[in-house]
């Protein structure tokens, strides 16, 4: 394809869809941005007349780029410390410019990404693809080399996966902010019995340091042990929080004296917290901008 006769805007129409489907299939902003570069860097090279539904091609080699490099990252995981956690979207206001709504547009809650993560580079691939951008089993099973039954299949065992877990934040978004800012107040004054009655029984603490030192329990779960954790360092940490959207959902930036920025996502359903996400690893934060 010769890119005088195939300009550079056709693509930039499909963009936002490839960025949002790179971003669920891989759970980071950068490799996202390098999925989709990977995509027009093959669409310079390929032959328009080979090409019939663009928005579908590029989808499909999107798709093909992300299986690979959750492949590479799997190999790689090895010298992982501590819980993976996904790359989160954060905005720490409600004024968010152009580029951070784009990306917001794009962001998906990191309870589902985490979930996510748990399946296999295929099933994620059926799943994403059909659950959430509608794309037809016929096109997704050329895609992993399976038959579009068979990628009906993976669809299926992901979404089981994916409903078995509390993935789905409330709706109403004050009502997050008001329980975010209780917890905030509660893990500040170590006030363990008031952490109890906002904390799901079921409740999951997970801290991600990257490849550095742990600087937190990498998984702590249940009701007693994770409010536990929260009321004996919570007053050493949470005066340096500040409330932001972290994937759409309200939650905490930390910005204590001498240390790196740190995240702390929340998931809250049914007006109870379950789920609390620490990312401190620095290279899933070099977006974050601290003022």
């Amino acid at each position: 394809m010769d890119t005088d006769t195939w300009p550079a805007e056709q693509f930039e129409r499909h963009r936002g869809h490839l960025r949002a489907v790179a971003y669920r299939m891989l759970g980071s902003v950068s490799e996202a941005e390098d999925a989709v570069q990977e995509a027009w860097l093959r669409l310079r090279r390929s032959d328009e007349s080979a090409i019939d539904n663009l928005a579908g091609w590029l989808t499909t080699v999107v798709g093909r780029v992300c299986i690979d490099m959750l492949r590479a990252r799997r190999s790689r995981r090895e010298d992982f410390v501590g819980t993976w956690l996904p790359e989160p979207i954060v905005s720490v206001d409600d004024h968010a410019g152009p580029e951070e709504q784009a990306l917001l547009a794009d962001s998906v809650g990191l309870a589902l990404l985490v979930v996510l993560e748990t399946l296999t580079p295929s099933e994620r691939l059926a799943f994403v693809l059909h659950d959430t951008f509608g794309v037809p089993f016929e096109e997704i099973g050329p895609m992993i080399d399976r038959t579009p039954a068979a990628a009906r299949q993976l669809a299926s065992r992901a979404r089981r996966r994916v409903r078995g877990a509390p993935t789905v934040p409330d709706p109403d978004l004050a009502k997050q902010r008001e329980i975010v800012a209780a917890f905030l107040t509660a893990a500040r004054g170590g006030d363990f019995d008031t952490l109890l009655q906002l904390l799901d029984p079921d409740v999951v603490f997970r801290a991600d340091s990257g490849t550095g030192p742990l600087l937190a329990p990498p998984l702590v779960t249940g009701l007693e042990a994770v409010a536990h954790q929260v009321a004996t360092q919570g007053p050493r940490y949470m005066p340096y929080c500040e409330p932001a959207l972290v994937n759409g959902a309200a939650g905490l930036v930390v910005r204590a004296p001498g240390r790196q920025p740190a995240v702390v996502g929340i998931t809250v359903v049914d007006s109870r917290i379950t789920e609390i996400d620490l990312i401190i690893d620095p290279d899933k934060l070099r977006t974050l901008v601290v003022n």
